[in-house]
């Protein structure tokens, strides 16, 4: 007999108003045609394609690099873990948490991370701000590991402060949109300057996505419902010549007994 499967979507929905990375442009409805009134439903939206469940390409990060429909389907897809690794706010995700993960990632594993993150998604700084996050030595080790691919329930790749909103950037590069107010606040519950602890800006996008290992923001969807499992995932972004990412529908897919 066919083997049967059950296919979950570890997707967030695509809407207008939808958590949008802050400094990203707006959602903006250009144009939707009704059925009553032209005879179809049209809808003509713009909307920036690192928002929501999306793939970063590796040109995102590093020049000379990858673009989008420049990468193999099979980087996209194949054998892997979900494993739940919670910690606390503005704590590091690191080695030895990934070793002690369950199940066990080996080479050649997908990685999706359930960090706990994705139900606070929102339009919320309890989202943005306050997660816990991958860093240089996750990365690093991930590299050394051989794993396929790496996502993650959170707003980015690396922990929030490696990213802009820790104050790094190119100064009028427009992807700035440092948040003072969060960096001091970090420092004062701390006791630690942001810049000692994440001296790096997005270290983990660029060891992981300079070593072919592919990378997914913003899991969520019905990531609960295969955590701690081995599963076949699959997030294809789409055909984009000169693509710097895409959104995508990440799926894990599970064989029934």
């Amino acid at each position: 007999m066919p083997k049967k499967f059950k296919i979950y979507d570890l997707s967030h929905p695509i809407q207008q108003n939808m958590p949008l990375w802050p400094g990203s442009p707006d959602i903006k409805i250009e144009r939707v045609h009704y059925q009553a009134k032209t005879g179809v439903l049209t809808q003509m939206y713009t909307m920036h394609m690192h928002i929501g469940t999306h793939a970063d390409s590796p040109v995102h990060v590093l020049p000379g690099l990858p673009y989008t429909a420049d990468i193999p389907l099979e980087s996209y897809y194949g054998t892997g873990v979900v494993v739940r690794i919670e910690k606390k706010k503005w704590e590091k995700i690191m080695p030895e948490d990934l070793e002690k993960a369950t199940p066990k990632i080996e080479k050649g594993d997908i990685v999706i991370i359930n960090s706990g993150a994705h139900k606070h998604y929102a339009d919320h700084p309890d989202y943005y701000f306050y997660t816990s996050g991958l860093y240089k030595e996750a990365a690093e080790w991930f590299v050394k590991k051989g794993v396929k691919a790496v996502g993650v329930d959170q707003q980015a790749m690396d922990h929030i402060l490696g990213t802009t909103i820790g104050g790094h950037g190119i100064p009028g590069g427009g992807h700035t949109g440092g948040r003072p107010d969060i960096i001091a606040e970090y420092e004062k519950e701390t006791g630690k300057k942001v810049k000692d602890e994440f001296p790096y800006w997005e270290p983990c996008h660029k060891i992981l996505l300079s070593n072919g290992i592919m990378a997914w923001e913003n899991v969520g969807g019905d990531i609960d419902k295969v955590t701690g499992k081995r599963v076949t995932i699959a997030g294809f972004p789409l055909r984009f010549t000169y693509g710097d990412g895409s959104m995508v529908r990440l799926v894990a897919i599970v064989e029934e007994d």
